[in-house]
């Protein structure tokens, strides 16, 4: 009897190699194939899909987990996948490039502002099925246990199944509120934004500067098609995400300008 082989499972993030959030996913992820670890040695929230150039990137060997090959970068979340896939797993496949779990939220608009889901979005680019996971709660000692079983699910039936070429799944998962979650939804992006403002301040010399901070505003409020109003309402939300900006609407449009 063959015994076959398991599956190659690349691990990244964007809240750092030593965030609670990782080492959840990398326990869980143990359990499903060989695990190997690339990820930035400090906080890299708000990246999105930025890429270190003019510098050097720096990768060491770590042994904060067990029984996982292990490198912390000093580079961005995408940096991290493009030297796992082109250094770290030269010549190998790996058949899946999961992401997080990421300490907030993603939804919406937020994917765009991602190094979560920058991170999964860049193996989708390399063609490799990709998962962003992250929790609705921002706090560094979140409550993940409840995650666990769905995470599990969701990236058993990627494997199992495969996702669509060119496609990174943006998973969002409700904070911890000691009721059970209702289930999982595929969605839609919600149509909603942050509406910015800058506070000018100064320093203790005496110069300016800026803190920004804004209000969430969903305008797809009471739409269950999106993945807002699914997380409100206690389920975990599936939006497949693809790095093809094109909007194809607009061709026509713009292409009957007069240029």
């Amino acid at each position: 009897m063959s015994i076959s082989k398991r599956p190659l499972i690349l691990v990244t993030n964007d809240d750092g190699i030593t965030s609670l959030g990782i080492r959840t996913l990398v326990e869980l992820m143990v359990s499903l194939g060989e695990v190997v670890v690339v990820a930035p040695d400090s906080p890299q929230s708000g990246m999105g899909h930025a890429i270190t150039m003019g510098e050097p990137l720096r990768l060491y060997k770590t042994d904060i987990f067990e029984n996982v090959d292990e490198y912390e970068c000093s580079g961005t979340p995408v940096d991290c996948v493009k030297l796992a896939k082109h250094h770290v797993l030269k010549g190998r496949k790996i058949d899946l490039v999961v992401s997080g779990i990421n300490h907030g939220s993603n939804s919406s608009i937020n994917v765009l502002y991602s190094g979560t889901m920058s991170a999964a979005i860049e193996g989708a680019v390399e063609g490799i099925p990709s998962i962003g996971f992250s929790l609705c709660d921002f706090r560094e000692d979140a409550h993940f246990d409840h995650a666990r079983e769905a995470i599990l699910k969701i990236t058993s039936e990627a494997l199992a199944n495969g996702i669509p070429k060119g496609t990174a799944l943006n998973v969002n998962i409700p904070a911890y509120d000691k009721k059970p979650l209702k289930g999982i939804k595929v969605c839609r992006q919600a149509d909603a934004r942050w509406h910015e403002t800058f506070e000018q301040r100064q320093d203790p010399h005496g110069r300016n500067y800026f803190w920004m901070s804004g209000e969430f505003v969903n305008i797809d409020e009471e739409k269950p098609s999106t993945d807002e109003w699914a997380l409100e309402n206690g389920f975990i939300s599936i939006v497949p995400c693809q790095f093809d900006l094109t909007s194809y609407k607009a061709i026509s449009s713009v292409g009957q300008w007069d240029l």
